[in-house]
């Protein structure tokens, strides 16, 4: 295996590290909305994933800093062709972390109500956005022998790709309201299970045809496989959150995301942005790739900083491993 075909599956790895660990913090913001009752409740949610949101995010940094050194055509092409969405997602991301940080700045209602409107807003767009975004790659856009994006913004607007983001979206969703489940208790953890079980069948309609559409359009023999493992995992994490088992959904629901983005990337090889207007035009793991000095170089970094990365990060976790309830919530007066 070449050093850039290593890159790739390590970039691949990378955004599955993000959507799995973001992905239910985005869920959970999202369900600041649709499963809190009132401002205590919401201190709840937000308060299982503040000490981990940041560190999250930390995985899509490396993703892009990765597919920049190591594939910096595709880099190019992706975020000049995808500027408006991405800058999008950029932007509602730095709301989100100044949401974050400042709601409790301050005690007026008006001022805590304004940045949960943020956080909502600010999880469900992103959530929604990089399903669009993903399904645009692997379906393929408008590149042209210069490796530049000649499409516009509405292209990014057809079917496929926002079904991709409607599955993400739902995903995520589901994805958090398991962990609400896994990290709370009383009423607010039964809630969260029912919620759960109705966004995972919800979920379960969309990605099935998402998958099938994907396979269908772009699979060999590998992608298959890994749909099989995304459906079965998610019928699993499905049937665990009927039975009160939130830990073994959650661990499925992540299955089931692996599973999904693997897919993906397995449908793009070689390719990294394939062309709809010529199949040379097509920016594959070679053409869009750095020089073999540098990606040894990288691979040298990656294998000493990514250990401590993971070392740091599962402590984190497992610090703030307890399930938390309104009780433990202290009011601000």
């Amino acid at each position: 295996m070449e050093l850039h075909d290593v890159w790739f599956v390590l970039i691949a790895v990378l955004w599955i590290g993000y959507f799995f660990l973001e992905g239910f913090d985005f869920g959970v913001g999202v369900l600041t909305k649709l499963l809190a009752r009132n401002r205590t409740e919401r201190r709840v949610l937000i308060n299982t994933i503040g000490p981990v949101w940041d560190g999250n995010e930390v995985w899509l940094l490396t993703a892009g800093g990765a597919t920049f050194a190591a594939f910096p055509d595709w880099y190019a092409t992706l975020f000049s062709g995808f500027y408006l969405p991405l800058l999008l997602i950029l932007l509602c991301l730095i709301v989100r972390g100044v949401a974050f940080e400042y709601r409790h700045k301050r005690d007026e209602e008006r001022w805590q109500t304004n940045w949960e409107h943020a956080i909502f807003w600010t999880s469900l767009l992103p959530a929604l956005l990089w399903g669009v975004a993903f399904g645009n790659i692997v379906r393929g856009v408008k590149i042209d022998g210069q490796k530049e994006y000649v499409g516009t913004f509405f292209d990014l607007l057809n079917p496929y790709a926002i079904l991709g983001g409607l599955v993400t979206l739902t995903l995520f969703t589901f994805h958090g309201a398991v962990f609400a489940a896994l990290k709370t208790v009383g009423d607010i953890r039964v809630r969260a299970r029912a919620l759960a079980l109705k966004l995972g069948l919800l979920t379960a309609v969309l990605a099935l045809g998402f998958l099938v559409w994907t396979q269908a359009s772009h699979g060999d023999g590998k992608s298959l496989v890994a749909m099989l493992v995304a459906v079965v995992a998610l019928v699993g994490a499905i049937v665990a959150i009927k039975a009160g088992r939130e830990g073994w959904s959650f661990a499925l629901s992540g299955v089931t995301i692996t599973a999904a983005v693997a897919m993906l990337f397995l449908t793009l090889f070689p390719n990294v942005m394939p062309s709809t207007l010529n199949e040379q035009w097509s920016l594959t793991v070679t053409n869009a790739s750095s020089s073999p000095y540098t990606l040894k170089i990288m691979t040298w970094c990656a294998g000493i900083a990514t250990p401590l990365v993971l070392l740091y990060q599962g402590w984190t976790y497992w610090v703030f491993r307890k399930r938390i309830g309104t009780q433990h919530i202290v009011d601000a007066h």
